[in-house]
């Protein structure tokens, strides 16, 4: 009886450590999956931030911005000398270079003999730059700067860059929170709030632009709104959060996320949170975040404000 007795105990034993060991077993495959998607989320974020800094550094990016001028009606004088009504960089170009007319909403320009102005591989004396809104205006180039025409609300902007730029030359990053998975949150689209947004620009227009819809999501089990704008396959938020107090920029942030997938589904990964053109440069004409889309609580991740 006694080795019945040994052998039962032996067994159950056998069976307890068995259980035991595939208990553990399952758990550490669980925790090295985890770890897993977790280094492959923080090295998606890291090369978002990568190619984030690279496409600012690319010719059409905001670091080289090196002036914004308003057109008077009729004509507009450049160049480096401070008498003409847009004046360029010191250095960077002539004197005098020619003038631009704005006349009937279509700008022209006329460059001064002698000042080799080019247009890709074109060179231009006089060329009508912008024509309307559909149409994309003329770059003109002069050495290494860059400069086109923008209309904002009913104004038209000259927009130089300069290749040069010692913004350009001295940028080094962009501080971020630490990546959070937990900020990879789950959202639905609200599609019966479509309709057009009023979004103010830094310049005080006032455009209305296209709606996707409201985006509705929780944190902490507290339920928030935000509208978004349609922008062709994504969607493009204009926020605002706690964070912009003192650690985030002043105005608020953008988030690009994807249109809903095949369950209805948004993922507004905060993470990809970026700071607006304005956070680099004075001149951009960066929207500003509708007051609907202004959070009462603290987004503690994506970009942190850039200097002071």
């Amino acid at each position: 009886m006694r080795f019945f007795i040994n052998l039962f105990n032996t067994s159950f034993s056998l069976k307890k450590n068995f259980s035991l060991y595939s208990l553990m077993f399952v758990m550490m495959l669980s925790f090295s999956q985890t770890n897993s998607l977790q280094q492959q989320y923080i090295s998606e974020i890291k090369t978002f931030q990568q190619k984030r800094i690279a496409n600012l550094k690319k010719e059409t990016g905001w670091l080289n911005l090196a002036g914004l001028f308003l057109l008077q009606e009729g004509e507009n004088t450049f160049g480096a000398s401070v008498k003409n009504k847009l004046v360029f960089p010191k250095g960077k170009c002539p004197s005098f270079m020619g003038k631009l007319v704005l006349n009937n909403k279509q700008v022209s320009v006329e460059i001064k003999n002698g000042v080799a102005v080019w247009n890709d591989k074109k060179k231009i004396s006089k060329a009508i730059i912008y024509k309307n809104e559909e149409e994309e205006p003329l770059v003109l180039n002069y050495k290494s700067l860059r400069w086109f025409v923008i209309k904002r609300g009913n104004d038209f902007y000259v927009r130089l860059r300069d290749l040069e730029s010692n913004n350009l030359k001295t940028f080094k990053e962009i501080p971020t929170y630490p990546i959070d998975m937990n900020w990879k949150i789950e959202a639905t689209l609200d599609t019966t709030t479509k309709n057009k947004i009023e979004v103010n620009d830094v310049l005080g227009n006032t455009n209305l632009e296209e709606s996707a819809g409201t985006l509705v999501f929780t944190i902490n089990g507290i339920t928030y709104r935000l509208d978004a704008l349609d922008e062709g396959d994504n969607l493009f938020v204009i926020f605002a959060d706690t964070t912009n107090e003192t650690e985030t920029y002043y105005t608020g942030r953008f988030l690009i996320a994807s249109k809903p997938d095949a369950n209805g589904k948004v993922y507004l990964d905060f993470n990809k949170a970026t700071n607006p053109p304005c956070a680099f440069t004075d001149f951009a004409t960066c929207p500003l975040p509708p007051k609907q889309n202004i959070l009462s609580v603290s987004i503690t991740a994506g970009e942190k404000r850039v200097g002071k």
